[in-house]
């Protein structure tokens, strides 16, 4: 990936990694790395739309910040999308938006599941140590001990 689109092709500039890294920082402490390896599924366009990339920001604050850090940082680049959209969970049969209204035991079963993604670009061995920190979380959470 070397060039972004905004909203018409004229309007093509040169990514830099810097200013994206620069954006993401302000909503969270994305490590650059993180940000490599997310951009890593993208790199081999020539050009990219600017909305995949607030996607892929969106994301990597929901990882390494909270919800409400990924919807400011969504809200502020919002223009890039042609229309809206909200994210939907499905949780024991029903579609919610965002967990303000769930109470402590849902929002600590959001806490502890596993993100998925279509395209993983990681690795087995990251993919367990990850499980498994997750795990002695949840023994630590719901079990009062962490082994």
């Amino acid at each position: 990936m070397k060039n972004i689109v905004y909203f018409e092709p004229q309007d093509i500039e040169k990514f830099e990694i810097d200013r994206f890294e620069k954006s993401l920082k302000q909503y969270a402490n994305v490590p650059r790395e993180a940000i490599e390896t997310a951009l890593k599924e993208v790199d081999e366009y020539e050009t990219l739309h600017v909305s995949r990339l607030v996607k892929i920001g969106v994301g990597l604050i929901e990882e390494f910040g909270d919800e409400m850090s990924a919807r400011d940082y969504y809200d502020a680049h919002k223009q890039y999308f042609g229309e809206n959209f909200e994210r939907l969970r499905r949780i024991t049969g029903y579609l919610v938006g965002t967990l303000e209204r769930w109470n402590d035991g849902k929002r600590a079963e959001e806490s502890q599941r596993v993100k998925h993604s279509v395209n993983s670009c990681v690795d087995d061995l990251t993919r367990n140590e990850k499980l498994q920190s997750q795990m002695l979380a949840y023994n630590a959470a719901y079990a009062g001990k962490a082994e």
